[in-house]
């Protein structure tokens, strides 16, 4: 049976822990920063947690090199 690739679109977009918990980027944090106050952007510039286990098992298998 063959190695499976990673998804780069995946990788770009995730990280797995050592624990293996799934990381990704809060969403709207990228631009339209003046608006927003200090707070909300310090909070939107790390990483979060993945909650549902629906979806990070799937991509703990994509990113799987």
């Amino acid at each position: 049976m063959p190695k499976m690739k990673t998804r780069k679109v995946v990788a770009k977009r995730f990280r797995v822990t050592k624990t293996g918990k799934v990381l990704h980027a809060v969403q709207g944090g990228r631009h339209l920063r003046r608006n927003k106050n200090k707070r909300r952007q310090r909070r939107q510039d790390k990483m979060v947690e993945l909650t549902t286990n629906k979806f990070s098992r799937n991509i703990r298998m994509m990113l799987q090199k």
